[in-house]
Protein backbone atom coordinates (compact mmCIF):
# COMPACT_ATOMS: atom_id res chain seq x y z
CA UNK A 1 0.00 0.00 0.00
CA UNK A 2 1.23 3.48 -1.02
CA UNK A 3 0.64 6.02 1.78
CA UNK A 4 0.77 9.83 0.06
CA UNK A 5 3.33 12.08 1.49
CA UNK A 6 1.11 14.81 3.08
CA UNK A 7 -0.77 12.22 4.73
CA UNK A 8 2.56 11.16 6.39
CA UNK A 9 2.98 14.53 7.29
CA UNK A 10 0.02 15.04 8.89
CA UNK A 11 0.54 12.44 10.91
CA UNK A 12 3.54 14.10 12.56
CA UNK A 13 2.63 17.76 13.25
CA UNK A 14 4.50 20.20 15.02
CA UNK A 15 7.70 19.15 14.32
CA UNK A 16 10.14 21.24 13.25
CA UNK A 17 11.43 22.09 9.44
CA UNK A 18 14.50 19.57 9.90
CA UNK A 19 12.68 16.79 11.19
CA UNK A 20 10.17 17.36 8.19
CA UNK A 21 12.96 16.85 6.04
CA UNK A 22 14.39 13.83 7.39
CA UNK A 23 10.72 12.42 7.52
CA UNK A 24 10.41 13.30 3.71
CA UNK A 25 13.97 11.49 2.85
CA UNK A 26 12.96 8.35 5.03
CA UNK A 27 9.89 8.38 2.92
CA UNK A 28 11.30 8.29 -0.54
CA UNK A 29 13.66 6.16 0.88
CA UNK A 30 10.90 3.60 1.29
CA UNK A 31 8.79 4.37 -1.85
CA UNK A 32 12.26 3.18 -3.37
CA UNK A 33 11.40 -0.45 -4.05
CA UNK A 34 12.35 -0.59 -7.80
CA UNK A 35 15.99 0.59 -7.07
CA UNK A 36 18.81 -1.78 -6.76
CA UNK A 37 19.76 -2.94 -3.22
CA UNK A 38 23.49 -1.13 -4.23
CA UNK A 39 21.34 2.17 -5.15
CA UNK A 40 19.17 1.82 -2.19
CA UNK A 41 22.17 1.35 0.63
CA UNK A 42 23.42 4.74 -1.34
CA UNK A 43 20.69 6.58 -0.50
CA UNK A 44 20.10 5.68 3.26
CA UNK A 45 23.78 6.07 3.59
CA UNK A 46 23.09 9.41 2.26
CA UNK A 47 20.43 10.14 4.92
CA UNK A 48 22.67 8.91 7.71
CA UNK A 49 25.79 11.30 6.92
CA UNK A 50 23.19 14.04 6.56
CA UNK A 51 22.27 13.15 9.70
CA UNK A 52 25.24 12.84 11.44
CA UNK A 53 26.21 16.40 10.01
CA UNK A 54 23.16 18.18 11.13
CA UNK A 55 23.33 16.69 14.39
CA UNK A 56 26.88 17.84 15.09
CA UNK A 57 25.68 21.49 13.71
CA UNK A 58 23.27 21.54 16.61
CA UNK A 59 25.57 21.11 19.73
CA UNK A 60 27.36 23.91 21.68
CA UNK A 61 30.16 24.49 23.47
CA UNK A 62 33.78 24.22 23.30
CA UNK A 63 33.55 20.23 22.85
CA UNK A 64 29.88 20.13 21.47
CA UNK A 65 29.00 18.00 23.86
CA UNK A 66 26.21 15.72 23.15
CA UNK A 67 25.24 15.72 26.95
CA UNK A 68 24.01 19.98 26.55
CA UNK A 69 20.36 20.14 25.48
CA UNK A 70 19.76 16.19 24.67
CA UNK A 71 16.79 15.82 26.19
CA UNK A 72 15.38 19.42 23.71
CA UNK A 73 15.06 18.64 20.31
CA UNK A 74 13.60 15.82 18.17
CA UNK A 75 16.83 14.31 17.60
CA UNK A 76 19.02 12.20 19.99
CA UNK A 77 21.85 9.58 19.92
CA UNK A 78 19.29 7.06 19.19
CA UNK A 79 18.18 8.40 16.16
CA UNK A 80 21.64 7.94 14.78
CA UNK A 81 22.04 4.21 15.77
CA UNK A 82 18.64 3.39 14.37
CA UNK A 83 19.97 4.70 10.66
CA UNK A 84 23.17 3.32 11.17
CA UNK A 85 21.35 -0.16 11.87
CA UNK A 86 19.09 0.01 9.63
CA UNK A 87 21.86 0.84 7.24
CA UNK A 88 23.44 -2.64 8.34
CA UNK A 89 20.65 -4.47 8.73
CA UNK A 90 18.79 -3.42 5.10
CA UNK A 91 21.66 -4.38 2.61
CA UNK A 92 21.73 -7.81 3.91
CA UNK A 93 23.77 -10.45 2.10
CA UNK A 94 23.93 -8.16 -1.08
CA UNK A 95 26.75 -6.10 -0.62
CA UNK A 96 27.79 -6.84 2.69
CA UNK A 97 31.55 -5.91 2.80
CA UNK A 98 31.00 -2.47 1.20
CA UNK A 99 28.16 -1.72 3.73
CA UNK A 100 30.09 -2.67 6.62
CA UNK A 101 33.18 -0.23 5.31
CA UNK A 102 30.46 2.42 5.16
CA UNK A 103 29.07 1.23 8.31
CA UNK A 104 32.30 1.10 10.54
CA UNK A 105 33.75 4.29 8.57
CA UNK A 106 30.78 6.76 9.94
CA UNK A 107 31.20 5.41 13.22
CA UNK A 108 34.97 6.44 13.16
CA UNK A 109 34.25 9.82 12.34
CA UNK A 110 31.28 10.28 14.73
CA UNK A 111 33.60 8.57 17.68
CA UNK A 112 35.65 11.65 17.30
CA UNK A 113 32.82 14.08 18.50
CA UNK A 114 32.54 12.36 21.59
CA UNK A 115 36.20 12.41 22.79
CA UNK A 116 37.86 15.04 24.55
CA UNK A 117 41.95 14.88 24.17
CA UNK A 118 44.33 16.20 26.97
CA UNK A 119 45.94 19.40 26.36
CA UNK A 120 48.83 19.31 24.30
CA UNK A 121 47.66 16.36 21.88
CA UNK A 122 46.90 19.10 19.45
CA UNK A 123 50.32 20.89 17.51
CA UNK A 124 48.20 24.44 17.38
CA UNK A 125 45.05 25.70 17.47
CA UNK A 126 44.15 24.64 14.14
CA UNK A 127 45.77 21.64 13.48
CA UNK A 128 43.77 18.78 12.48
CA UNK A 129 42.52 15.78 13.58
CA UNK A 130 44.24 12.37 12.45
CA UNK A 131 42.54 9.71 12.06
CA UNK A 132 44.76 6.78 11.47
CA UNK A 133 44.07 3.22 9.66
CA UNK A 134 46.29 0.27 9.83
CA UNK A 135 45.35 -2.79 7.74
CA UNK A 136 41.91 -1.78 6.02
CA UNK A 137 43.29 0.54 2.95
CA UNK A 138 39.39 0.31 1.52
CA UNK A 139 38.51 1.32 4.95
CA UNK A 140 40.89 4.44 4.53
CA UNK A 141 39.37 5.31 1.69
CA UNK A 142 36.13 5.27 2.46
CA UNK A 143 36.76 7.90 5.19
CA UNK A 144 38.23 10.29 3.33
CA UNK A 145 35.07 10.18 0.96
CA UNK A 146 33.23 10.23 4.70
CA UNK A 147 35.06 13.15 6.12
CA UNK A 148 35.84 14.77 3.17
CA UNK A 149 34.69 18.83 4.16
CA UNK A 150 33.61 18.35 7.18
CA UNK A 151 35.04 19.04 10.69
CA UNK A 152 35.55 17.55 14.38
CA UNK A 153 35.42 20.46 16.76
CA UNK A 154 36.10 23.20 14.62
CA UNK A 155 38.77 20.96 13.40
CA UNK A 156 39.40 19.87 10.00
CA UNK A 157 39.57 15.95 9.75
CA UNK A 158 42.38 13.74 7.75
CA UNK A 159 42.71 9.94 7.12
CA UNK A 160 46.21 8.51 7.16
CA UNK A 161 46.83 4.91 6.42
CA UNK A 162 49.40 3.74 8.49
CA UNK A 163 51.92 1.04 7.73
CA UNK A 164 54.41 -1.26 10.27
CA UNK A 165 56.94 0.82 12.06
CA UNK A 166 55.54 4.30 11.28
CA UNK A 167 55.28 6.49 14.28
CA UNK A 168 52.31 7.12 15.86
CA UNK A 169 52.66 10.50 17.02
CA UNK A 170 50.53 13.43 16.14
CA UNK A 171 47.63 10.70 15.39
CA UNK A 172 44.19 11.02 17.49
CA UNK A 173 42.43 7.36 16.22
CA UNK A 174 44.09 4.27 15.36
CA UNK A 175 41.80 1.95 12.93
CA UNK A 176 43.46 -1.94 13.36
CA UNK A 177 42.52 -3.93 11.05
CA UNK A 178 43.90 -7.12 9.35
CA UNK A 179 47.40 -7.24 10.25
CA UNK A 180 49.29 -10.34 11.85
CA UNK A 181 49.71 -10.67 15.47
CA UNK A 182 53.18 -9.00 15.58
CA UNK A 183 52.51 -6.14 13.75
CA UNK A 184 48.87 -5.86 16.22
CA UNK A 185 51.19 -6.14 19.11
CA UNK A 186 53.82 -3.96 17.84
CA UNK A 187 51.18 -1.19 17.14
CA UNK A 188 49.64 -1.41 20.33
CA UNK A 189 52.92 -1.47 22.30
CA UNK A 190 53.50 1.86 20.57
CA UNK A 191 50.36 3.75 21.66
CA UNK A 192 50.88 3.50 24.82
CA UNK A 193 51.66 6.42 26.46
CA UNK A 194 50.03 8.34 23.48
CA UNK A 195 46.82 9.91 23.86
CA UNK A 196 45.79 7.67 21.07
CA UNK A 197 41.92 6.37 20.74
CA UNK A 198 42.53 2.47 19.26
CA UNK A 199 39.69 0.84 17.31
CA UNK A 200 39.64 -2.33 16.86
CA UNK A 201 37.83 -5.28 14.88
CA UNK A 202 38.51 -8.58 16.37
CA UNK A 203 37.60 -9.67 20.06
CA UNK A 204 41.66 -10.60 20.01
CA UNK A 205 43.03 -7.35 19.01
CA UNK A 206 40.35 -6.08 22.13
CA UNK A 207 41.91 -8.50 24.76
CA UNK A 208 45.34 -6.86 23.89
CA UNK A 209 44.43 -3.64 24.42
CA UNK A 210 42.28 -1.68 22.07
CA UNK A 211 40.03 0.51 23.38
CA UNK A 212 37.17 0.72 21.38
CA UNK A 213 36.05 -2.23 19.39
CA UNK A 214 33.51 -3.43 16.70
CA UNK A 215 30.86 -6.36 16.65
CA UNK A 216 28.37 -7.88 15.25
CA UNK A 217 25.19 -7.99 17.06
CA UNK A 218 21.50 -9.20 15.88
CA UNK A 219 23.04 -8.42 12.34
CA UNK A 220 24.32 -4.84 13.03
CA UNK A 221 27.60 -3.44 13.64
CA UNK A 222 27.84 -2.21 17.39
CA UNK A 223 30.91 -1.26 18.99
CA UNK A 224 31.99 -1.98 22.54
CA UNK A 225 34.47 0.53 24.89
CA UNK A 226 37.44 -0.54 27.58
CA UNK A 227 37.48 2.10 30.49
CA UNK A 228 40.89 1.26 31.51
CA UNK A 229 42.86 1.52 28.34
CA UNK A 230 40.92 5.12 27.55
CA UNK A 231 41.97 5.96 31.44
CA UNK A 232 45.64 4.83 30.85
CA UNK A 233 45.74 7.73 27.78
CA UNK A 234 44.37 10.01 29.65
CA UNK A 235 41.32 10.41 27.49
CA UNK A 236 37.95 11.25 28.41
CA UNK A 237 34.53 9.64 25.87
CA UNK A 238 31.17 11.43 26.74
CA UNK A 239 28.79 9.59 28.64
CA UNK A 240 26.58 9.89 25.76
CA UNK A 241 28.84 7.47 23.78
CA UNK A 242 29.03 5.26 26.32
CA UNK A 243 25.57 5.01 26.80
CA UNK A 244 25.00 4.32 22.71
CA UNK A 245 27.64 1.27 23.80
CA UNK A 246 27.04 -2.00 23.18
CA UNK A 247 28.78 -3.22 26.11
CA UNK A 248 31.60 -1.07 28.37
CA UNK A 249 34.11 -3.05 30.50
CA UNK A 250 34.99 -0.68 33.05
CA UNK A 251 38.03 -3.19 34.28
CA UNK A 252 39.72 -3.21 30.76
CA UNK A 253 39.38 -6.45 28.38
Amino acid sequence: MTVAWPTVKETFPGIGENAYTLLYICYQYGQAGDLSPRLRMHYLYSVVMAFLNWTWRQQRGPLRSPLRGAGRGPFRWGWLLLLLGALCAEAGAQVPAELERQVKAAYLYKFAGFVEWPDGSFARPDAPLVIGVAGADALAEQLELSVAGHSVNGRSVQVKKVRRGEPLAGLHVLYLGALDKATLQEMLAASRGLALLTVSDSDEVYAMGSMINFVMAEDKVRFDVALKPVAQAHIRISARMLLAAYRVQTGGA
